[in-house]
């Protein structure tokens, strides 16, 4: 009788684990009924008992209760950000093309309700549209040592792992490489090589605009260069500013979704989501069906404006140089609410 009372005793005094607790909180925040816990619970050797009183401490648990009540405000918001997707499906799904578009009209039109924009004619004076390509690079900028992304098609992750693939070398032998290799995904010089090569390739800056219209005018000439080979691939990611894509020399064909598709582009960490937009798998990734997915080719010559935490991703048809702004005249500063831990 001994051996079977200190059974019980131990059995009354056994306790979950930290991940078990987890995973019925978990289930029961997400609307599961609690007697269906009960079965995967003993299925996995805990006693009935201890399965039941643990779902009842739970339920009644006032940390559990506080969550609740953050989820209830989580999904007001999430009832919101849903109505200003319904609404923005009734848009065309074509992106619309403006000639000239003054920037009052800018600014009302787009940079105020988040919706993309080709803007056609402003770069035509440009002297980098004339003048820019790999061949005139290794004339003037040749001996000029800048950095370049490397190793990209051996990493699944290479946007995320940026930092890894950064690679110094000649300018000149950068261009050759461009202007040589057909398409190709492994090398690119993007944004994230700025720092380096705005100083290294300092001359370069005159030969573009500043827009004035739409971009403030008040130091520096500004803007982050874009050099690659056609098939120069940058994956489904959102900005944390507005932004604009002035394409200098080759096409680019560019899918964007709104960023209030949020929910259901599978979003687990920071700005990025797995969904290829190469070609998107709706079995595995089954909430893309009812996303809206805009396409475009933007031509040289003409400028892209992708609204802050819209999802776009980007791909170049031809060898592809591309000028980024995000020196708006208007507020851009978005990143200073930015959620501080991107791993979620």
């Amino acid at each position: 009788m001994a051996a079977v009372s200190n059974l019980a005793s131990r059995k009354e005094t056994e306790e979950l684990s930290r991940e078990w607790r987890s995973w019925i909180a978990e289930n029961l925040m997400l609307g599961s009924h609690p007697a269906s816990l009960l079965p995967v619970l003993q299925q996995a050797g805990i006693g009935e008992a201890l399965a039941r009183r643990e779902v009842e401490l739970a339920l009644h648990s006032p940390y559990l209760a506080g969550a609740a009540r953050l989820s209830n405000r989580l999904a007001k918001r999430d009832w919101v950000i849903d109505i200003g997707r319904k609404l923005n499906r009734l848009r065309a799904p074509d992106i619309a093309r403006c000639h000239r578009l003054s920037g009052q009209q800018f600014l009302q039109d787009y940079y105020c309700t988040s919706q993309p924009v080709i803007i056609t004619g402003m770069l035509d004076d440009w002297p980098a549209r004339r003048l820019w390509s790999p061949a005139y690079f290794r004339e003037h900028y040749g001996q000029r040592e800048v950095e370049v992304q490397f190793g990209r098609e051996a990493d699944s992750q290479y946007e995320m792992n940026s930092i890894a693939h950064k690679r110094s070398m000649a300018f000149g032998d950068y261009a050759s490489l461009v202007d040589s290799s057909g398409i190709t995904n492994d090398f690119y010089m993007t944004a994230n090589n700025n720092s380096r090569n705005r100083q290294a390739l300092r001359e370069l800056w005159d030969d573009i605009g500043q827009l004035p219209e739409y971009l403030r005018q008040d130091g520096e000439r500004a803007g982050f260069l874009w050099f690659g080979p056609a098939g120069t691939i940058t994956p489904f990611h959102h900005d944390l500013t507005n932004n604009f894509m002035a394409q200098v020399a080759g096409r680019k064909r560019v899918r964007i979704m709104a960023a209030c598709e949020v929910a259901r582009v599978y979003n687990q960490r920071h700005c990025f989501t797995p969904v290829d937009g190469r070609e998107i798998d709706l079995q595995r990734y089954p909430l893309m069906r009812d996303v809206q997915v805009r396409e475009c080719v933007l031509e040289p010559g003409e400028i892209l404006f992708l609204p802050v935490g819209c999802w776009h991703f980007v791909e170049a048809l031809d060898i592809s140089l591309t000028v980024a702004f995000t020196n708006f005249r208007w507020d851009n500063d978005f990143y200073s609410s930015y959620p501080p831990n991107h791993d979620f």
